[in-house]
């Protein structure tokens, strides 16, 4: 009688690993895909983007897209005034903008974008955006590069270039659909040193994570223009 518990732990042990591996699998091979491509066909995961130029030798991708019920032209006022000084992410703003909601309307001051231009993406200012690609309407492309493990932003044009870093776009790119409305695709890129390290932590936490607040910026903004239309 003893025996048939400790016989149920060992057994139990030897499965674990071949319960994790396959979960492993099914995550690479299923679920994983789905993540970094949700919403979008497979011509717009496809296609080449403005920025996608900036990280030709990207280590993670994604391509994720939605359709709003506004042309692109009152899509872009709400894009165009992101920044955790200004609109906000309209994503989970608990996690992005220290609990404030996003704004619900297009504020005018804040309408002002030019490349070069640097979007704040903290409230205390050590990490931002800038703006590497503004065609008005159509595409806005945001770079950032961290240093790690401390995610405080350097400027690779004038900083030193730190060995633990992260480097990315998030692109938002507006087309639009024949029946008056807004095919918005948003295209990340990017890479991480050291990367036997950080490519972990991007497949397990960062990807995930990315997926989880892009889907709701694209259930809010649907509510915002199509209110607002």
């Amino acid at each position: 009688m003893s025996q048939q518990p400790e016989c149920g732990r060992r057994r139990g042990a030897r499965l674990l690993p071949l319960t994790l591996c396959a979960a492993s699998v099914l995550y690479a091979r299923r679920l994983r895909p789905r993540l970094l491509s949700w919403g979008a066909t497979p011509d717009e995961a496809a296609a080449d983007y403005p920025g996608d130029e900036l990280f030709p030798d990207a280590d993670t991708a994604s391509t994720m897209a939605t359709t709003l019920p506004a042309p692109p032209e009152e899509v872009w006022p709400w894009l165009a005034q992101m920044g955790a000084d200004r609109a906000g992410w309209y994503s989970w703003d608990r996690l992005d903008h220290c609990g404030e909601p996003s704004a619900e309307r297009i504020e005018p001051d804040w309408q002002q974008l030019e490349e070069g231009q640097r979007l704040t993406a903290t409230r205390d200012g050590n990490a931002w955006f800038t703006v590497a690609r503004l065609e008005p309407n159509r595409t806005l492309v945001l770079r950032s590069d961290l240093r790690l493990p401390g995610g405080r932003s350097f400027d690779p044009q004038y900083d030193a270039v730190p060995r633990a870093r992260a480097d990315g776009i998030w692109g938002f790119h507006l087309r639009p659909t024949p029946d008056g409305g807004t095919r918005l695709v948003v295209r990340t890129r990017g890479r991480s040193h050291p990367h036997p390290l950080t490519r972990l932590f991007d497949v397990l936490f960062g990807e995930p994570a990315h997926f989880v607040m892009q889907t709701r910026q694209f259930h809010n903004l649907r509510h915002r223009v199509g209110a607002a239309a």
